[in-house]
């Protein structure tokens, strides 16, 4: 039997504890009284954030205890509008490793690493953090790393990986990574844009029970960076006399390159005292349609930003998140845990083992794990104890409503299923979990402090309740500061800008609701359909159609004909054991129809083997679009299985439109 969609009104899963004093609850407390306003609830302190946003962001900065050596002389120019990129804290001095390294409980662990297929996890307290960041820097220092250097990591998430960030970070270096399993193509891609000086890289990885060799294709990348001045090599997989790395020009292993950093004493950690605005990492978009573009963020904005989504919008203490935002934790004194592989070998439970071995209480996951965990009718709360796990944080992509459901019946009822929203661009969230408001089944929770986010339609005007473009109206010190190679600023303002002026749009469709405050995510607004003139989101058939048992995965993508009028087609990927039918096809058509309505059933359903993702796991729409379309994709080093692009050329039943 498929498992048809209901459909369901505002459903609460959860509600918070009325008795426990929270850390938003303090800080609410704390902003009515210097500020002298009554705020009653979160709500009412949303609201006041967002049309106060200078005060708020005064009030967070002092809340937050964010160490600095000079404070701000202002906190931004209320007159300018997002648009213009306002300069934040103009006058502060400050460093985001030493806001990281500030805790002086030496003995407590600040890092936990656990591998794929290893018992073994490793510790590092924040006392052995500060000393081998100390140890990373002034090696870097000694090869003549500078103040605005780019350092980059070719790097799986390790230790390794992290003191070499905050290294680079305490000199004013700018730091920037991609993952091992990216292609040669996608890695060049974004680090020949930022021009490197010293790139660290494993020599091989574990992932899902096999070896990947990362010699060769470090040798390559290399070839193509030309500023270069040293490759550092750390073994990860194999021992040192195992691994030959004469053939990689300028390489060191790490040991090595450590060893030009001792000297007669241990080396003191120095934290370089930069502006606010100082550039701390660069990131990239997903690069699916053309070369990526690289985002700049400060130091500034990524202690404080993460200081209040980590802080304030719930308890952290231990978790495995987003790399470069799970790391911001240690800002909180929270125990990060590091897991480096598949999360499915050597079994599924993999990551519930470990949330009872170290006593995990947040753990950060995708959607898509989630799901998989569903489909493969995983029941970790009869198998494990959970004891001292309360929120589940998912992003990736939206949580799907049958995902609550699972989460609440088969893993936790007490558990704060927290989806969060944001993305690179914003290193952060514009809404996610809290620990106040209710969790309804299919809704992020609430609209994050200070981010003025509304749906819009297509006239520029505020929508509640409907679908609409996901725009941030009024200035965050989370924006980017600029784009890399962009020296008039003509690609970031059309990255964010171009669609209305002077307002962000994120790129993504929504529907808040205005009954609850909740937000649902619609999928990205590039793949949003729009046959006869009724516009939705691809996400809102996903969410109806992977209720299905005999569906494993699906994508939804336009298709249009010569005269620009466009139809909608669906692609399924069954579930094995599973076959393609008329029937099942039928099914599907009627619960579209009667869940959203006649306008929004696909006028075909077709039968795929694969389904195109981006490396970090996002399901890729557009370049599918642009295939059915005779158009080539030239970008396949962002794709984890470029392979899946083939399956979408020259398919009969698209010919004739």
């Amino acid at each position: 039997m498929s498992r048809e969609p209901e459909i369901m009104e505002s459903q609460v899963m959860w509600e918070p504890d009325t008795k426990r004093n929270t850390h938003m609850d303090r800080f609410r407390a704390a902003v009515a009284s210097s500020c002298g306003i009554r705020l009653a609830n979160y709500d009412d302190l949303y609201q006041w954030s967002v049309e106060s946003y200078s005060d708020f962001w005064a009030e967070f900065w002092k809340y937050s205890n964010i160490v600095c050596s000079r404070l701000y002389d202002e906190v931004v120019d209320t007159s300018k509008s997002i648009a213009d990129v306002p300069e934040w804290f103009k006058g502060s001095r400050l460093n985001y490793a030493e806001n990281l390294l500030k805790h002086k409980d030496n003995d407590k662990i600040a890092l936990y690493a656990a591998r794929e297929g290893k018992e073994e996890i490793l510790k590092v307290t924040f006392e052995e953090l500060r000393q081998a960041v100390a140890l990373y820097a002034a090696a870097m220092r000694k090869m003549g790393v500078k103040v605005g250097d780019r350092v980059v990591g070719y790097l799986p998430n390790s230790i390794h990986a992290v003191e070499a960030m905050l290294a680079a970070a305490s000199i004013g270096a700018i730091w920037s990574s991609t993952s091992p399993d990216f292609g040669i193509n996608g890695v060049l891609d974004r680090f020949s844009q930022i021009q490197p000086k010293l790139i660290f890289s494993v020599e091989a990885v574990i992932y899902n029970g096999k070896e990947h060799n990362h010699l060769e294709k470090l040798l390559r990348v290399v070839k193509g960076l030309p500023d270069l001045k040293k490759v550092v090599v750390i073994p990860y997989v194999s021992s040192r006399e195992t691994i030959d790395i004469s053939k990689i020009p300028n390489s060191v292993f790490l040991e090595d390159f450590l060893a030009t950093g001792k000297g007669d004493q241990a080396p003191q950690l120095e934290f370089e005292q930069l502006p606010f605005s100082h550039p701390l990492f660069i990131m990239y978009s997903s690069g699916t349609t053309g070369a990526p573009k690289c985002m700049v963020h400060s130091a500034g904005q990524a202690a404080l930003q993460q200081c209040q989504t980590h802080g304030v919008s719930s308890l952290l203490q231990i978790g495995w998140m987003m790399w470069n935002w799970l790391v911001s934790a240690l800002a909180t004194g929270a125990s990060v845990v590091l897991y480096d592989g598949s999360p499915l070998i050597p079994s599924p439970n993999v990551l519930w083992d470990l949330t009872d071995r170290l006593g995990i209480t947040i753990l950060g996951t995708g959607a898509k794990w989630l799901a998989v965990l569903e489909e493969k009718n995983l029941k970790p709360c009869e198998t494990h104890n959970l004891q001292t796990l309360h929120t589940i944080l998912s992003t990736g992509s939206p949580l799907k409503s049958q995902s609550y459901e699972y989460v609440y019946k088969h893993i936790k009822s007490s558990v704060l299923l927290g989806s969060i929203s944001g993305g690179t661009d914003i290193i952060s969230c514009f809404m996610g979990h809290n620990v106040t408001v209710p969790v309804y089944k299919g809704e992020i929770q609430a609209r994050n402090l200070g981010m003025a986010v509304e749906a819009w339609n297509d006239e520029g005007k505020p929508v509640w309740g409907e679908s609409g473009e996901l725009v941030c109206t009024k200035p965050i010190p989370c924006q980017p500061t600029h784009f890399w190679n962009d020296e008039n600023g003509s690609k970031y303002r059309k990255a964010y800008f171009s669609k209305f002026p002077g307002v962000w749009a994120h790129g993504d469709f929504c529907k808040i609701n205005p009954k609850t405050g909740g937000i649902v995510m619609l999928g990205r607004s590039d793949g949003t359909l729009n046959p006869n003139g009724v516009r939705f989101g691809s996400s809102e058939i996903y969410n109806i159609v992977e209720a299905f048992e005999e569906v494993s995965d699906s994508l939804c993508v336009p298709q249009y004909n010569k005269d620009g009028e466009e139809r909608v087609i669906l692609f399924l990927k069954m579930a094995s054991s599973h076959a393609f039918s008329r029937s099942l096809v039928k099914r599907i058509q009627d619960a579209i129809r009667v869940a959203l309505s006649a306008r929004h059933v696909p006028s075909l359903i077709l039968e795929t083997k694969g389904i195109p993702y981006t490396v970090n796991g996002k399901k890729v729409e557009v370049a599918v679009k642009q295939i059915i379309a005779g158009k080539e994709v030239e970008q396949r080093g962002a794709f984890s299985n470029p392979e899946a692009l083939d399956l979408y050329q020259n398919i009969p039943e698209l010919q004739d439109y």
